[in-house]
């Protein structure tokens, strides 16, 4: 007698994760946690340098262990990367800039604990969405993946963009000045048509373009450094409040307060992961733009609204899943770190591709298991740790400055493999700077580098495959219906903000 579906079917999700509790897989698992946390917490490490480090340590390895530790260790980067963010506003990683805009002021007002404990409850949630949005789409993953083109790419590209409005405080003119800006600046690289070099100024380093955690960190973190002494002169104490337990509980609570957006977010995060070449920059910027588009107070935007903590730190963690889709089963990387994580995996003797489901799809089950359970522990080691990291914020910034500023500017060289990105840490650092004095939004920028070269490049090939009838494309039509519907009702409101005021 044949075991009734529904069993079966239990029996291949649920038994690979009994290959987990294992002492050797949970040592393993609980390690790969450890390091990623520490690689995300760095400004400029993040998780492929972590990757790199990590895959010699994995020959020898049972390939599914091996697995096990470099997904463990990947799949939790962004969810330290928000404590350095929050408390310093310097990002750990790109993807954990988006953070930096609300999560910064909140630590500021004195709501450090706060912030760091939506950071944690968002990225755990966001993580098991993403496992789960992973696992429902195992068998439609081809129809969706083949579903998107470069037309499609550059539609979401011009549908981030759009966002510049939601960003931009009081003067949508300001931000899309910005944005502009950081658009320009994305156009410093390689010609992808021609080839060409563009303002290059014939340095090999630029021919790839400005790096994006450089370019990120200059514009937000340089400026912090210099308002870094901005403290009670007496006691010499700086105005962050470290966490308390009481903060950090509120932020987890607002997590499910706010849990029509925390489910948004994590699915449109692990939807944008699916696509491959998007990247979690795209991801954690859409995501906070949606938050400031659709929330009723957007005038906190900025100035410490919890919403835009919880939005993009969702969608940090749960694009991993969905960028795990077309890695495990058509060798199509979702992004950089996958196509690392994919390159190790092969190295263990797992190849990607279709034929990973022959078994039952045991691997995939046992990544998927280990996707959520990382993140569980991860959130949980540091919500216990968060107090202590905190009382570095309370530290005398004579004593902190200096390490942070090193850090920082380690970080740029090690991300973009060159001396000469101080130079242009530190030019962009000017930059910063002069926005900020000047009170403009910096957030448009990073919208603008991180989705310009994206927007060119698959608007290059769009029109080299279809011509301009690439507009007429299903996806491209209803992208294109959201972007106008975004940038008018953004512009809408902005209008009636300033009216009111």
């Amino acid at each position: 007698m044949e075991a009734p579906i529904s069993i079966v079917a239990a029996a291949a999700i649920f038994g690979p994760l009994a290959s987990l509790f294992t002492l050797k897989m949970l040592l393993l698992l609980f390690m790969g946690t450890a390091i990623g946390l520490f690689f995300g917490m760095l400004p400029g490490l993040g998780g492929k340098l972590g990757l790199v480090f990590l895959i010699p340590f994995t020959f020898g390895m049972d390939p599914l262990q091996g697995a096990v530790f470099l997904l463990s260790m990947h799949s939790v980067v962004h969810t330290s990367g928000g404590f350095p963010s929050i408390l310093f506003g310097v990002p750990g990683t790109g993807p954990d800039a988006a953070t930096i805009v609300d999560g910064y002021p909140m630590a500021k007002n004195g709501e450090a604990g706060r912030a760091l404990g939506a950071t944690l409850a968002a990225s755990a949630i966001g993580g098991i969405i993403g496992a789960l949005y992973l696992s429902v789409l195992i068998p439609f993953g081809k129809p969706l993946i083949l579903a998107f083109g470069p037309g499609e790419y550059f539609m979401f590209a011009v549908f981030g963009i759009t966002f510049i409005a939601a960003l931009s405080g009081k003067s949508f003119v300001k931000g899309f000045v910005v944005g502009l800006f950081g658009l320009l600046i994305s156009t410093i690289r390689l010609d992808p048509l021609t080839g060409e070099e563009r303002f290059t100024f014939g340095q090999l380093f630029l021919w790839d373009g400005i790096d994006t955690v450089t370019a990120v960190m200059a514009i937000f973190a340089v400026p912090e450094f210099l308002f870094f002494s901005r403290r009670d002169t007496q006691t010499g104490a700086m105005s962050i409040v470290p966490p308390d337990l009481g903060g950090l509980l509120q932020g987890c609570r607002d997590v499910f307060i706010h849990w029509s957006l925390t489910l948004r977010t994590s699915l449109i995060g692990a939807f944008i992961g699916t696509i491959p070449g998007l990247g979690g920059d795209v991801a954690t910027w859409i995501c906070y733009g949606h938050a400031a588009h659709t929330s009723k107070t957007p005038e906190l935007f900025g100035k410490g609204s919890i919403e835009g903590v919880i939005a993009p730190e969702t969608a940090n963690n749960s694009k991993e899943g969905g960028a795990l889709l077309p890695t495990l089963l058509f060798g199509l990387p979702g992004s950089a770190s996958m196509a690392i994580l994919a390159g190790g995996l092969v190295a263990l003797g797992i190849q990607p591709g279709p034929a990973i489901l022959a078994d039952g799809g045991r691997i995939v089950w046992v990544l998927v298991w280990t996707l959520a359970l990382s993140n569980v522990v991860a959130a949980l080691a540091l919500l216990v740790s968060a107090p202590l990291f905190g009382k570095l914020a309370s530290l005398r910034s004579e004593l902190l400055l200096p390490s942070i500023v090193m850090l920082s500017i380690a970080g740029s060289y090690i991300a973009g493999g060159a001396w000469q990105n101080l130079i242009v840490f530190l030019a962009l650092g000017f930059v910063g700077v002069m926005l900020k004095l000047a009170e403009w939004p910096r957030a448009p920028f990073a919208i603008g580098i991180v989705l310009g070269p994206i927007a060119e490049t698959s608007l290059n090939k769009a029109l080299a495959i279809w011509g301009p009838a690439f507009l007429l494309r299903p996806w491209v039509i209803v992208l294109m219906g959201l972007s106008l519907a975004a940038a008018l009702s953004a512009i809408y409101r902005h209008r009636k903000g300033v009216a009111a005021a």
